[in-house]
Formats: C-alpha cells, structure tokens, sequence
C-alpha cells in the first residue's frame, strides 16, 4: 500500500497533463519539423524557378516567381473586392500586417479595382466613421468603419456592413480575410472566399518550444508555458477541422503551404503561396541617406560595421538572443555599432550594453528607409517562425544581406541562396558565431552578398509582383479561363 501510495502522489493533475502535451509535441510536432525540413529543399528550386503552363491552381510554388503581365497593363477585369482586416493602419508606426493590407489593397486599387476594406474603427479621429474615400477617388481603397471602439475588432458589424454594400450596385467578385477576421462559421457561405494565413497555431507552438529552449541556463520557466502548450494543442487540431470550410487559402511562404497541404490537410488546388511584397518606392537603395543618418544619431565614421535589427524589442522576437550575443561580441571587437529600431520590454536592456547600442525607438516607413541604408547587415533573431517579416524583404530590397533564424519560412522562401546572407540556430552560441563570421567577412563581402538580394527582392518582393499575383488569384476565382497560365 506505501508503494501505491507514492506512486499517486509523484503523477498529480498538472504532472500528468505536461505530460500527456509533451507526447502530443512528440507525435505531432516534431515529424512536422521534419517534413518541412525535407520541403524546404525543394521550394529552394521552385522559388527561383520561371517556366510553368497549365492551370495555376496546381502550382505548389509561389507565384511572385511567375510573370502575369506588365504592371502598366490594365486588367482585363475590373473586379469589385470586399476586405476583411482587424484593422487599418492610420497611425505614424503601423504593425506589420497592417502595411501589408495597406501596400496590397492600395496598389489593386491603382490597377483599377474597387477595393472595400472593413475594419475596426480608426483611432485617428481625424477620420470619418464610415469611409476615408470617396467615389471620386477609384485609386485608393473605400475604407468602411464599423461601429464601435476604436481599434477593437467586431466581426459581426464589419460583416453588415459587407452585406449592405454586396446589394449595392453588383455583388462583390471575390472576399478576401486577413488570417481569421472573417470566423469560418460565416466564411463557409462565401465561395468566393480568400484566406490569408500570416500565423497558425501549429507554427505558434513551435515559437513556444524554442522560446523555452532559448531560457539561459539560471532562467526559471514561464509560469504560463506549460498552460500555453496546454492549450495550444487543441488549438491546432481545432484549426485542421475549420481551415476546410475556407474556400482557398493563400500561404504567405512556402512551408507554410506544404503545412496546410500535407498536416492540415487542405487539398492542393485550395492552397495558393503568394509571399507578400513592399513598395518599391519606399525602400531603394540611397547611400547618401544612409550616411547622413548614421552622423545624425552619433555613428562614428571609422566604425568597422554596423549591425540593425527593427521591430518590437519583446521575448519572441528573439531579442534575448541578440542582446546576450552582441553583448559577447563588442568584448572581442570594440569597433561594430548596433542600430535597434524598434520599442518593447528589451529597449532598457540594449542601452545598458553601452555606446555601441543605439536604441532609436519606433519609426515610420520613411525613417525605416534611412535605417536600412545606414547599416551594413540586417539582424531578424525572432522565435517566431510563422509568417514572414516585412523587415526582411525591406533590408533585401534596399540591397542589404540577412542574419537571420534558420526556420523552414525564412530558409525556404527569403534565404533561398546561400549568397543572400547568413543563418543561425536559435540559440546564443550560433548567433553569436554567426555574428563573428560576419566581421570577419567584412564589408566589402556583405556589400556584395547585398547587391545579389537587391537583385532577387526586386525580382519576387515588390508591391506589384504581390499584387499581380492576387489579381490572377482573384480573376480565377471568378472565371475559370484566368486560371491557365500564360
């Protein structure tokens, strides 16, 4: 009886439940690790590859890499399109999904497309509460505000005022949700229905694992991990049962298509990759911004290298990473600056490393520009490996090379050549090797691995390649005769 009465007490409720998710993990998550591990190699290919014929619905690669028409070149249909996104960026510093509605929608709508975006109230109150455009001005989005608090989203009064504009006029051609702003219960009605998936929960309980995995060796665990991975698991089976009633699906990477193709089972035809793009406008290349910028904020001229990383400074961003890791790095070389732009819990932290630390705060897309061109690598340490930074593609475009986290999305879609920059495991001891390879290799190394991203990202990242890519999604989905290519 003393026997069996130990044993009850060493397996308590909690002890139990960990355990029971860490078979989950076992038997779920790590073959799906994998499995992209194994895809990756052969998106590596299929990003770069420019030859296809036949209907588009079958291509499992992207489809910035395929030439749709010249962007001058009028669509030879003017398709009335319904938005659905949490929110709409009207401040100085809007977040990362926030632009990429605001780059897409805008450049549909120069093409001549009637784009209705729904969204959350603005808390600009400079703005009207139901549209920011006019019938006079087809070149921009119609921007409808649903009733309420500002920047808290309620599906259900953005999806009446949808339904009040479908009976204006002409039904909308084709509805279009960012990730689930548009719950499935509802989406299972619309045909004609698009879903971009910039996260999944999946890929979420993935950030978690390695963000525990990143805990310095005296860190105790988060009280909320075991809870979160608790949680998580239903999640993501809750997702492999809804994603279905969605009519198509658009990945913004490449694994992130073969995971909704081969875990979450969503047939093929149904999953399109489009990786998202930024204005080519915005951010090109200005070397002479560039050194003005470093003088402003105090960049000696004689510094060796000058390392940036942009975004918000939270835990899984992976800013633990870098600051433990260029904390090393300046011991050994007193001679390289980091540039962090970006606010969160870890900007204190960065300036007390010291003067070679320049922590500048949030910026606007313009200032972003002038950041990029004052670096000489762009630094993207995140912990995250669902969805795909903007920041990345933005440093390419400008024609600065990448250090960045080795997961499937980046590796497989972004760092699909070895010449684009480099990659680490994400842990300290890899950054940090990564790092001192990179001051070893010098400047004139990464100007050269810059040039070669410049070329790449303005072949496969641009606002126009996203948006010619969407436009064929869309025409396709209202006439099937748009589905073959060319």
């Amino acid at each position: 009886m003393a026997f069996n009465n130990k044993s009850k007490k060493t397996n308590s409720p909690s002890h139990f439940n960990f355990c029971i998710t860490l078979f989950s993990i076992s038997f779920f998550i790590i073959p799906t690790f994998f499995l992209l591990n194994n895809s990756t190699s052969n998106s590596k290919c299929t990003n770069l590859t420019k030859t296809f014929s036949g209907d588009l619905r079958s291509a499992e690669f992207s489809w910035n890499s395929l030439s749709f028409s010249q962007h001058g070149n009028p669509s030879p249909v003017i398709l009335k399109i319904a938005v659905f996104s949490r929110k709409w960026p009207m401040g100085t510093v809007p977040g990362g999904m926030e632009r990429h509605a605001h780059t897409l929608y805008t450049a549909l709508a120069r093409r001549g497309h009637q784009v209705h975006v729904f969204t959350s109230p603005s808390e600009d109150k400079t703005t009207t509460t139901t549209s920011i455009s006019s019938k006079g001005s087809p070149s921009s989005p119609y921007i409808h505000f649903h009733e309420g608090e500002p920047g808290k989203w309620r599906y259900n009064k953005a999806f009446e005022l949808f339904l009040e504009e479908n009976q204006r006029d002409q039904p909308f051609d084709v509805v279009h949700s960012e990730s689930v702003a548009l719950p499935h219960w509802l989406a299972k009605d619309l045909p004609n229905l698009v879903v971009s998936w910039h996260g999944i929960a999946l890929e979420s309980l993935q950030s978690s694992i390695f963000q525990d995995l990143a805990r310095l060796p005296d860190e105790p665990r988060s009280q909320d991990f075991e809870k979160g991975l608790q949680g998580v698991v239903p999640k993501v089976l809750n997702e492999i049962r809804f994603f279905n009633k969605y009519s198509h699906h658009v990945a913004i990477s490449d694994s992130c298509g073969e995971m909704l193709r081969d875990v979450y089972q969503i047939p093929s035809r149904r999953v399109h990759v489009i990786l998202n793009g930024v204005d080519e406008e915005d951010f090109r290349e200005d070397a002479e911004l560039g050194k003005e910028f470093r003088t402003k904020i105090g960049i000696p001229s004689n510094a060796s290298l000058v390392f940036g990383v942009a975004g918000r400074l939270v835990k899984d961003k992976g800013h633990p990473l870098l600051h433990e890791a260029f904390s090393r790095l300046i011991t050994k070389y007193t001679n390289v600056y980091l540039i962090v732009a970006g606010s969160g819990p870890w900007e204190n932290r960065y300036k007390d490393i010291g003067n070679q630390v320049l922590v500048l705060g949030s910026m606007n897309p313009s200032m972003l520009r002038a950041f990029y061109n004052a670096i000489d690598i762009f630094v993207n340490p995140t912990l995250r490996p669902q969805g795909l930074d903007l920041t990345l593609m933005e440093a390419m475009m400008i024609g600065k090379p990448l250090l960045a986290s080795r997961f499937p999305s980046i590796k497989g879609s972004i760092l699909v050549d070895d010449e684009f920059g480099y990659m680490f495991s994400p842990n300290v001891d890899s950054l940090l090797e990564e790092l001192e390879q990179v001051v070893k290799d010098g400047k004139e190394r990464l100007e050269r691995r810059g040039n070669a991203c410049r070329e790449y990202a303005n072949s496969m990242f641009t606002a126009k390649k996203m948006a010619l890519a969407y436009e064929r999604l869309f025409l396709c989905i209202k006439r099937d005769t748009f589905c073959t290519y060319p």
